[in-house]
């Protein structure tokens, strides 16, 4: 999980995952488009976000297509948010039936 909270840790990362979640399956070049990255940044972050195993890569051709992975952050949902959030619900589920009665 460090390499996920390391590859979510960058901005330019979180904006490449934006990108995918918005319309999955981007060329490096489709990416690229309207960034202030170079080509060789992107293709830097993509690696740590493929490392991290939040994107995965399939081969078309000549061309290369990034998908997001959501897998990895529905883990830190479950492991880390999830946890914390699962008392309060609790509680408010409980003051919920104590009103309706």
């Amino acid at each position: 999980m460090e390499k996920v909270f390391k590859a979510l840790a960058d901005a330019s990362r979180r904006m490449l995952l934006d990108q995918l979640h918005a319309r999955n399956g981007q060329t490096l070049g489709e990416l690229c488009d309207g960034l202030d990255m170079t080509r060789q940044a992107v293709t830097k972050h993509l690696g740590i976000l493929e490392a991290a195993h939040l994107i995965a890569t399939v081969k078309r051709g000549r061309e290369k297509l990034h998908y997001l992975n959501p897998v990895p952050i529905h883990e830190i949902a479950v492991r880390w948010i999830g946890k914390f959030e699962a008392q309060r619900l609790d509680t408010l589920a409980e003051f919920k039936r104590n009103l309706e009665f």
